[in-house]
């Protein structure tokens, strides 16, 4: 019998201290454990829940802790991260099974000394009904922090850019798991054919109203297991994703140059879209994800993509003459935080250095444009530094570009003031990703 417990411990202890990424180490243990779908669905509750309310829970274990979280040892205060987590979000878990459970799991990992003190602090919130305290909502940010589980620099900066009322959705947007959102190949397929294909395996399917060959899916299983995924039939993209590539509007025979292209999904999109007439060269810097872009193509039936390793900032691979540049830069990843909870814990001096690296991968592959060419800058990331001072530095430096509108789909509205050539999607609007879409035109020549 599996010991999930054990399992999540390691688990979250890999991501939070190991720098592992959540979901890559959750399928790992799934995998090595041969987990069945009931151990699994619990080991991922445990792993997420804990990952995603840290900042909480140690704030409740500071109110029945004589020690307070910083100084007591990283085991203990996982196992007691874990303990308050049954106990105050899993109901299915019996208090007893909480409490005892994580004595025992003290013992499993070699914190010995600790199983006393884990054992009081539970039982302390036992005979206090498992009550806690927030802030006081007067300190905002605190409270915010706290209540939401992240950092008080995010909140503050969000706050500063997108008022209290839109910080407060983006924190409860960003406390739950993203919907599953694929892209019709139609290539392979129609999004009716797929829906009925999709529905007869048993998989629930929703619409989405502003992005007409999307769907998201829910009931899925393996979707690796799915035979219309098998058959090529649609790949797995955000819907912030697949609106940047309508952004970008590639069309056949077009030439496009996606020049951070990892996992690879824009590249796809746009590919379908040219319906695999034209090119697509799609670039990124480590061979294992070039591999990746490599085999989607051939389940997809994909084949005008050139995938090749690439620096964005290299001075020796020059780019080809191209109809549409897509940058999709390195970021810190803000706007993803619910596919990604433990990017929440990041320093926030994390974003002291990208706003020159995406700035400089933006100047570096411009010229490759053809003039009349349509160039997108995109980011998975909330911080104007990194979004909007970014774009206006661009637009106001290169005089050969010029701001293009963004037409936006029906079905799909602006929620802060913005230039029109860019937009910002909110987590808790329109169930995307936080992203950023500018969008530009060449027209002339560097001289």
């Amino acid at each position: 019998m599996a010991d999930v417990r054990k399992i999540a411990f390691n688990t979250i202890y890999r991501v939070l201290f190991d720098e592992a990424y959540s979901a890559l180490s959750l399928s790992s243990a799934i995998k090595e454990n041969n987990l069945n779908p009931l151990d699994a669905s619990f080991l991922s509750h445990l792993v997420y829940g804990v990952i995603e309310r840290k900042i909480l829970l140690d704030h409740i274990v500071s109110q029945y802790s004589k020690i307070k979280p910083k100084k007591i040892e990283n085991k203990t205060l996982l196992i007691l991260e874990l303990g308050v987590f049954q106990l105050l979000f899993m109901d299915k878990v019996p208090s007893s099974a909480a409490v005892n459970e994580s004595v025992k799991l003290s013992k499993k990992v070699g914190a010995y000394k600790s199983s006393g003190f884990i054992n009081a602090v539970l039982r302390n919130m036992l005979r206090n009904d498992l009550k806690y305290t927030l802030p006081d909502e007067k300190d905002r940010v605190k409270f915010l922090s706290i209540k939401y589980s992240c950092p008080e620099f995010l909140v503050t900066k969000w706050i500063s850019q997108y008022g209290d009322k839109n910080t407060v959705g983006i924190l409860k947007g960003l406390a739950h798991r993203p919907p599953l959102s694929i892209r019709v190949n139609t290539l392979m397929t129609t999004k009716e054919e797929l829906k009925a294909e999709l529905i007869k395996e048993g998989v629930k399917v929703f619409d989405v109203p502003f992005l007409g060959n999307a769907l998201n899916i829910e009931d899925t299983g393996a979707i690796d297991k799915l035979k219309a995924f098998k058959d090529g039939k649609f790949y797995v993209q955000d819907c912030a994703s697949q609106l940047c590539c309508e952004m970008l509007d590639a069309r056949e025979g077009m030439t496009l140059c996606d020049v951070c292209s990892a996992p690879g999904g824009k590249s796809l999109y746009s590919a379908i879209r040219m319906n695999n007439k034209g090119k697509v060269f799609s670039y990124d810097l480590y061979e294992h994800k070039i591999n990746l872009i490599n085999e989607s193509c051939r389940r997809l039936s994909v084949d005008i993509i050139d995938a090749k390793v690439r620096d964005a900032l290299s001075n020796e691979d020059e780019l080809p003459s191209c109809d549409r540049l897509l940058c999709d830069v390195p970021c810190s990843g803000f706007g993803i935080i619910r596919r990604k909870p433990e990017i929440r814990y990041k320093k926030a001096t994390i974003i002291d250095n990208l706003p020159q690296l995406q700035y400089s991968i933006l100047c570096k592959n411009a010229d490759s444009l053809s003039i009349g060419g349509i160039l997108v800058y995109s980011t998975c990331t909330l911080c104007d530094e990194e979004n909007k001072a970014v774009a206006e530095k661009f637009l106001l430096e290169h005089k050969e570009f010029e701001a293009v509108p963004l037409e936006l789909p029906l079905g799909l509205d602006r929620f802060i003031d913005e230039p029109e050539h860019m937009l910002t999607l909110l987590p808790y609007k329109d169930m995307t990703d936080g992203f950023f879409i500018a969008k530009f035109r060449k027209v002339a020549n560097n001289d």
